[in-house]
């Protein structure tokens, strides 16, 4: 039986991207006529280890960044989606080798200040970060959200550089 691939293979897997391609189908009907840029997940984990502490950003943001530097019309929610987890899942792996420079996957939201369940420590875990930069934190009903969050928001968009990661 193969070994199963831990997140620091996926996250050095870049499967041909980044890729930018014209928009079809129901992205199309959503987004108009243009171009979807499918990044690569060390861009995505370039700018997710960018936000200081005390500071977050979103993914909707990140998405944005990526576009603008690709001249795309849009990045792909999905894949940046996607990408997202596997940085904080190689983030959870560093953390469990007990590396002490890991990327802040915590301090990258979802639309609306939410906090991602998926990532490493779940809600309570990354309440516990969030808290501890200074965040405050609301919970309504099994969601939990950061309270005035794009007060705290940091716009990544430096020129990414595939070297640095």
């Amino acid at each position: 039986m193969a070994k199963p691939r831990t997140f620091h293979d996926k996250l050095s897997d870049d499967k041909d991207f980044p890729r930018v391609q014209s928009l079809t189908g129901g992205m199309r009907r959503r987004y108009g006529p243009g171009t979807i840029l499918l990044p690569a997940p060390w861009q995505v984990r370039e700018l997710m280890h960018r936000v200081p502490r005390g500071r977050v950003t979103t993914i909707n943001q990140i998405r944005e960044a990526l576009a603008r530097q690709h001249r795309a019309t849009v990045a792909c929610p999905i894949v940046t989606g996607i990408h997202a987890r596997i940085v904080a899942g190689a983030a959870g792996e560093d953390l469990a080798a007990g590396r002490r420079r890991i990327t802040p996957f915590w301090r990258t939201l979802k639309d609306h200040g939410e906090i991602n369940p998926k990532y490493p420590g779940g809600l309570v875990g990354q309440r516990r970060r969030l808290m501890a930069e200074g965040h405050r934190i609301v919970v309504r009903g099994n969601r939990m959200f950061v309270v005035g969050y794009e007060g705290s928001l940091v716009h990544v968009r430096r020129r990414l550089n595939p070297k640095a990661v």
